[in-house]
């Protein structure tokens, strides 16, 4: 028989023995497995094993979850949390009748309104809640109560969200990007190294979530962007005058969404305001209805006048203090954010 074989009854025997009635729960913490023919825990020595820290007791707390708030530092928005969202797990929670898995919560001190913080399990919180509201008044949130610090809040918290599909990439990312700097110091490989994820993954996620919001507000439902879309619109976006045409655009495709909801249809498909959007960042969208300015010190000294896949039209004005390195500075950003630098002729 396997080690894992004859751990097994073990601990749901313990589990068994050592929870109570009420309230609270064991949990067994990882520790060398031991050789066949380990004799069953008893009593005595579980209560040993708890006191030397081998064995640790988790609370199981039912409470109203209007005493609970969310931890900030959690991964999901909870308030892009609806009905639609959390049908299956209401669904299923009548049918259980009640929650079965327990969310994960921190005590709270100097705070009259609230009891519990939570870490993660808001889709359970919201279910709760909303069916409370709605004919089951009698429904508790179940939670098992730690002691943790923030990071590690953070941490696990991402492990539980990471098996979650409901949870978008767009919210991860923002996630870990809020998380960077208030548990990191701003280090991506440590934070890498924390969660066990690679840095070229990690590096995308920031990328993606530091998109700016005068961009993602074009997106109607701007959680169907998935990673590999996120992070090719942060490169396309990168320099200030790709970002500057993508803005225009996305600003556009705003007018254009307000107008649908009005008229009470849906707004512009996720898919087709990613390819307009990527398409104006190129330069490949319409040439500008307005020339463009380019100040030094106040005064123009570069205008420009188009842009299209065939090239730039710009003009350079006399009678400025701009010196030749900065005019050519100018001109080599233009050309740079168009694209047309890495094109390649015969």
């Amino acid at each position: 028989m396997s080690n894992s074989m004859s751990r097994s009854p073990q601990k749901s025997y313990l589990d068994r023995l050592l929870k109570p009635e009420s309230t609270s729960g064991t949990e067994l913490e990882s520790r060398p497995t031991e050789g066949v023919g380990t004799p069953l825990l008893t009593r005595s020595n579980s209560l040993e094993r708890i006191a030397s820290g081998e064995l640790k007791q988790v609370t199981q707390i039912r409470v109203d979850p209007n005493r609970c708030r969310i931890w900030e530092g959690n991964g999901r928005n909870y308030g892009t949390l609806n009905y639609a969202r959390c049908e299956d797990l209401i669904l299923s929670m009548i049918a259980e009748g009640g929650q079965k898995v327990p969310a994960l919560v921190r005590k709270l001190k100097n705070d009259p309104h609230h009891d519990y913080e939570v870490i993660y399990g808001t889709r359970r919180h919201w279910a709760t809640s909303w069916l409370r509201t709605n004919n089951y008044p009698d429904f508790v949130f179940l939670a098992e109560v730690r002691d943790v610090d923030d990071e590690a809040a953070f941490r696990l918290a991402d492990l539980e969200n990471r098996a979650r599909v409901d949870i978008s990439e767009f919210e991860r990312a923002r996630n870990y990007a809020m998380a960077l700097p208030l548990h990191y110091d701003n280090r991506q490989s440590k934070m890498a190294e924390r969660l066990n994820i690679s840095k070229g993954l990690l590096s995308k996620m920031i990328a993606f979530a530091n998109i700016s919001d005068s961009i993602l507000g074009a997106f109607t439902a701007v959680n169907e962007i998935s990673l590999r879309q996120g992070y090719g619109l942060a490169q396309a976006t990168s320099e200030e005058f790709s970002r500057d045409r993508a803005v225009q655009e996305a600003r556009k495709i705003t007018e254009e969404n307000h107008t649908l909801v009005q008229e009470g249809k849906g707004g512009v498909p996720t898919a087709t305001v990613l390819a307009r959007i990527l398409k104006a960042a190129s330069g490949q969208g319409e040439m500008p209805t307005e020339p463009r300015r380019f100040l030094y010190q106040g005064k123009p000294v570069l205008t420009l006048l188009g842009e299209n896949r065939s090239g730039l039209r710009f003009q350079i004005h006399a009678g400025t203090d701009a010196d030749l390195d900065v005019i050519l500075e100018y001109v080599t950003n233009i050309i740079k954010a168009s694209g047309l630098a890495s094109v390649k002729h015969d």
